[in-house]
């Protein structure tokens, strides 16, 4: 099989034409450095992304605190992870970096603050 991918491991972002078969990479061109080839062999056999969300916040200046996923996770659980935040609520005060949900989804990944937030008396959403 072939796909084309564009590699985000380095600032060249280059256009790759990867072809593969029996769950090994045949070939790989286009890659100026050799991260290519080990980013088309992981995105091809094993993708993860980062998980940016938000989750609800009481008794802060705003109503939803970002948040993401401390290491990347399996990209086949990402959309699950999306929907399983948008049913959390967490009560400020909340500093960046504090883990909001430990190992999301058995994902090995927990899901933390991007942001600080202080409390603020009377502010519910």
């Amino acid at each position: 099989m072939k796909k084309e991918l564009t590699c985000i491991n380095c600032p060249n972002g280059c256009s790759l034409e990867v072809e593969y078969a029996g769950g090994k990479i045949i070939s790989v061109k286009g890659a100026e450095c050799k991260k290519g080839k080990e980013y088309a062999e992981n995105e091809i056999f094993h993708p993860v992304r980062i998980v940016t969300t938000t989750v609800r916040i009481n008794c802060a200046a705003i109503p939803l605190l970002p948040v993401r996923t401390s290491d990347p996770v399996p990209k086949k659980l990402y959309q699950a992870i999306v929907r399983e935040a948008a049913g959390i609520k967490v009560e400020a005060p909340v500093k960046c970096g504090d883990v909001i949900v430990k190992d999301i989804l058995g994902s090995g990944a927990d899901l933390i603050a991007s942001r600080s937030l202080e409390r603020c008396e009377g502010k519910t959403f």
